[in-house]
């Protein structure tokens, strides 16, 4: 296309001298009559060319949708991990599609960029760069856009060392760790792509309550490290992860005048039982490449916070019911 538009450009310029004592020179009208046919060859290949660009992103919408399939699919396997079932929640298959697809579409997005630079250079009446190429860039950019966004996941959920086969279950005081990951390996090396990780950020509002008696939900606060660096991993076949170890929930309150510094359940008088109450983490990725800037976000399984060993039962039982009958977190 660039080869091209410039050898119509340059016998533009060269051959193209309106006038009417030029009109009726035959030399002349036979020189137009070949920048015509330039520029209708010209106007051919670009739009054979958007054409190839609508049935790639066509084709890519499809892949698109099976992707997300399987990622549902990866996402009850996990859950049904988390609660004993057998199975194999290995990230490596989906996370090399997801890259392929985000390469193919990174490229085409390249290619949009180069061809708004043709335009720039030459264009004319019902040139269909003008018309066809905005539509082209939002649709891609709304592919792109779904795509990273669900490929931020929660690889590893919320769990204490020595969890066994709770891992929904964590204890005041106690460490624990979690795991996100970035399906889609491209990042650019010159910027700095930081996670943050929040409990509870989108907390349910507090019910109105008499003012003798003080209520509010529990606020666990990470103690820790709250942001991070995300990471390509120590090979080369390990992905973008953001690994949270050591992290520390500490007891706040969310309204209210309760005892705050209290750890137990027995003198709570929050609206639900310590058991009942289930919290989220919420990991926030600022994620930024060839120049496209997102805000990515994933939430992990619900989880229960207990104080001592005695809340264990009453806290699995909370996170079954749950992860039978729901299947959004939020």
């Amino acid at each position: 296309l660039e080869d091209l538009q410039d050898a119509f450009d340059f016998c533009f310029k060269v051959h193209y001298q309106p006038g009417q004592e030029r009109n009726r020179d035959p030399e002349y009208i036979q020189e137009l009559q070949t920048l015509q046919a330039k520029l209708q060859n010209l106007d051919r290949q670009r739009r054979g060319v958007l054409a190839q660009m609508q049935q790639l992103l066509g084709r890519s919408e499809t892949l698109q949708e099976l992707l997300q399939q399987e990622l549902g699919n990866w996402r009850l396997r996990q859950q049904h991990l988390c609660l004993g079932a057998p199975g194999d929640a290995n990230l490596r298959p989906l996370e090399t599609w997801f890259t392929e697809l985000g390469q193919g579409l990174f490229q085409l997005r390249q290619l949009l960029r180069m061809l708004n630079d043709l335009r720039q250079k030459v264009t004319y009446e019902r040139d269909p760069l003008v018309a066809e190429t905005p539509l082209l860039e939002q649709r891609l950019q709304e592919q792109l856009t779904h795509l990273l966004k669900s490929a931020f996941v929660v690889e590893q959920q919320p769990s204490t060392p020595n969890a066994g086969k709770r891992p929904l279950v964590l204890r005041t005081g106690s460490k624990f760790s979690a795991r996100a990951r970035l399906l889609v390996k491209l990042h650019d090396r010159n910027h700095r792509m930081e996670a943050k990780i929040h409990i509870d950020r989108w907390a349910p509002p507090l019910p109105e309550t008499p003012p003798d008696r003080p209520r509010g939900f529990r606020r666990f606060n990470i103690l820790t490290s709250s942001s991070k660096t995300l990471l390509a991993g120590d090979s080369p076949q390990e992905g973008l992860i953001c690994d949270f170890q050591y992290l520390d929930g500490g007891l706040g309150v969310a309204g209210g005048s309760g005892p705050s510094g209290d750890r137990g359940a027995t003198s709570w008088q929050g609206p639900l039982v310590v058991t009942e109450e289930l919290h989220l983490i919420t990991f926030t990725l600022a994620y930024a490449y060839c120049g496209l800037e997102l805000e990515l976000e994933t939430t992990t399984l619900p989880f229960v916070i207990i104080s001592n060993n005695n809340q264990l039962s009453s806290a699995w039982a909370s996170i079954l019911w749950f992860n039978m009958l729901s299947s959004d977190p939020k």
